[in-house]
């Protein structure tokens, strides 16, 4: 997957920081290869999230064109099955922006799995092109004032103070959203979409 140099940047910085907080958690941490606890319900992601995993899905088109057909057909239906309640243009498949928007995306489709989740296997097709939500949940990571979230699997019984000991700061909101502008800027398409739309995009 041939990535621009600063999302292939963006991407060392968080990986590196969540292997640190993954090595601080230890026991704590229940992520495991076939764990789909994280993978089902749509959730928004930035154009540059959306740019990463078509050139992941193309990637991957280029040397298993079997999976990657099976990718296009999940996003497909998932698709059809979510824009009739879709929070936005159900064509373009941007969400809308506001409070009403969101409460209406937070009961948008629960139960759906990501089109990117393989389910014979429980493993993701596009892992290394996942989005940022993906690759931040879970361990401790902090990213930016916002409360630290972690999947409900994880630090099964840790007090407040085992998990804070358990964080790593994520200091890269700066650079994302500077290189979502830049992407936005020179492709004209602005706003946040799920990850099923990124990947039916131009399939047939």
């Amino acid at each position: 997957m041939q990535l621009d140099s600063g999302d292939a940047a963006l991407i060392q910085i968080v990986d590196a920081a969540v292997a640190e907080a993954a090595r601080r958690s230890g026991h704590w941490l229940a992520c495991r290869p076939g764990c789909t606890q994280c993978c089902l319900g749509p959730f928004p992601i930035s154009q540059l999230d959306a740019r990463r995993l078509r050139l992941g899905l193309a990637e991957l088109g280029a040397h298993d064109p079997e999976r990657a057909g099976r990718v296009r057909a999940r996003a497909i239906g998932s698709v059809a099955r979510i824009a009739p309640d879709f929070p936005g243009d159900p064509a373009a498949g941007l969400l809308d922006e506001g409070e009403e928007a969101e409460e209406r995306f937070a009961g948008l489709a629960d139960d759906e799995p990501c089109p990117a989740l393989d389910p014979a296997t429980g493993l993701c097709d596009l892992y290394a092109a996942r989005p940022m939500t993906c690759r931040t949940f879970g361990p401790a990571v902090r990213c930016g004032p916002e409360a630290v979230a972690v999947c409900e699997l994880c630090f099964e019984g840790a007090s407040d103070a085992e998990i804070a000991a358990c964080e790593v700061d994520l200091d890269c909101e700066g650079l994302e959203s500077e290189l979502t502008a830049e992407l936005e800027a020179a492709t004209g398409v602005s706003g946040m979409t799920i990850v099923a739309y990124a990947l039916a995009a131009g399939a047939s």
